[in-house]
């Protein structure tokens, strides 16, 4: 039985394989052959067929939104893939500390309109991380047809990290900002003219957007239900109860900062848009909302996380909402033994972090971060191509009897 679920699994991977990285003929008959970041990449994992811009745009307002946009792109001059992207560092530094991360994209190329509008993926970073620390998750998905905005989110990472609940306040806000600016600026004479499809949207974040992600999608703060997850774990000894002190002393800040008269009683208002189809949360801050918020939750999910995480343990937020989110269509992937920062750029792209100190947050202690980011690519490519595209072939690819990666536990309904 073994085998034979080997074979099949092996024969499903080759056709999807077959499909997915046919060459493509670049001009005057180059051939240009796709591939991951290492040559045993799943199909997913593998370079989409567009080449890939990216831009810097700015939203106005009374608190300016900078982000990014990463679309496919028209390349009639085959230039190099390559960019150097600023990177903002949102901690205490040396004066004239400058970081860059390195990457595969076109600045400023033309948009492609060929096969507009393309469904809309906004990208929420980890707390105090810059945006284009994503780049290599978002040059993918432009790769195969989405347009990717990501914000650049207002917080600053202090040692105390006395600001963080801030974040979750203003991140499902900045969120709405975005989808905001996308109506506003789709139409003719607008920015993004014919790109972006307006109502085929997803939202995917790492460690706090991954909260974001989940409450866009309709998950309500409930701070009576953490005040009482909270005391349990107390009574435990959970070594993650830390993170209560991190936003329960700070509940009353939070309303005045939301614009509330008083502290909610049970759930507090949704931050969400009717618009979004599916969500990917990261590494997410699941135990901020309880089992009756999470159920608010009804668009496909899937879930992901580091089991051994330390930044937003495990078992505090990725199987809390695969489990209680209302989704009939959800999958949790699980990657063993992995840290928080699996979902970061790596340190070859980054290399300030490395040789600041920080290498832990450019790095995984178990996993090769290439391998990591060609199956995060593969699960989060299959996924928004089988839900905001209906492709049948990328839906199978997430069936629970063909996923099948050493070092990854995975769960699924609706495959």
């Amino acid at each position: 039985m073994i085998y034979r679920k080997q074979v099949i699994f092996a024969v499903v991977m080759l056709l999807l394989l077959s499909a997915v990285s046919v060459d493509v003929m670049a001009q005057e008959g180059e051939t240009v052959v796709r591939t991951g970041l290492r040559p045993d990449a799943p199909p997913y994992g593998i370079r989409g067929s567009h080449p890939v811009g990216a831009r810097d745009l700015v939203i106005d307002g009374e608190t300016p939104l900078d982000i990014t946009v990463w679309y496919p792109a028209l390349n009639d001059d085959n230039l190099e893939e390559a960019i150097i992207y600023p990177y903002t560092l949102k901690m205490d530094t040396p004066p004239g500390t400058n970081a860059t991360i390195a990457g595969h994209a076109i600045g400023e190329a033309p948009y492609d309109l060929s096969e507009s509008p393309y469904p809309l993926v906004i990208l929420s970073s980890g707390f105090a991380m810059g945006r284009t620390v994503y780049a290599w998750l978002a040059e993918h998905l432009a790769s195969h047809g989405f347009v990717v905005i990501a914000p650049e989110h207002h917080e600053r990472y202090e040692p105390s990290m006395t600001t963080l609940w801030r974040a979750d306040i203003t991140r499902p806000q900045e969120v709405l900002t975005v989808l905001a600016y996308v109506d506003e600026q789709v139409g003719a004479g607008g920015t993004l003219e014919g790109l972006v499809d307006p109502e085929l949207v997803a939202v995917v974040g790492h460690s706090s957007g991954g909260y974001t992600a989940l409450a866009a999608a309709g998950a309500q703060l409930n701070m009576d239900a953490m005040e009482v997850r909270c005391d349990n774990a107390r009574d435990v000894a959970d070594p993650n109860v830390w993170l209560c002190d991190l936003l329960l002393p700070y509940v009353a800040d939070m309303a005045e900062l939301a614009g509330l008269d008083s502290i909610p009683e049970g759930l507090w208002p949704a931050w969400a848009d009717p618009r979004i189809d599916a969500i990917v949360p990261m590494a997410d801050e699941a135990y901020k909302f309880d089992q009756e918020s999470l159920a608010q939750i009804t668009v496909p999910v899937m879930a992901m996380g580091a089991t051994l995480d330390t930044g937003s343990p495990y078992m505090w937020g990725t199987p809390l909402t695969y489990e209680h989110v209302s989704s009939t269509t959800k999958a949790m992937v699980a990657f063993e033994n992995a840290e928080h920062m699996i979902f970061s750029s790596a340190c070859e792209a980054l290399p300030l972090y490395a040789e600041i100190g920080f290498y832990q947050l450019c790095s995984d202690h178990i996993w090769d971060m290439d391998r990591a980011h060609d199956l995060i690519n593969h699960f989060t490519t299959a996924f928004l191509l089988a839900e905001l595209y209906q492709d049948a072939d990328a839906a199978a690819a997430l069936a629970p009897g063909v996923v099948n990666f050493p070092g990854v536990t995975y769960e699924a309904q609706g495959f």
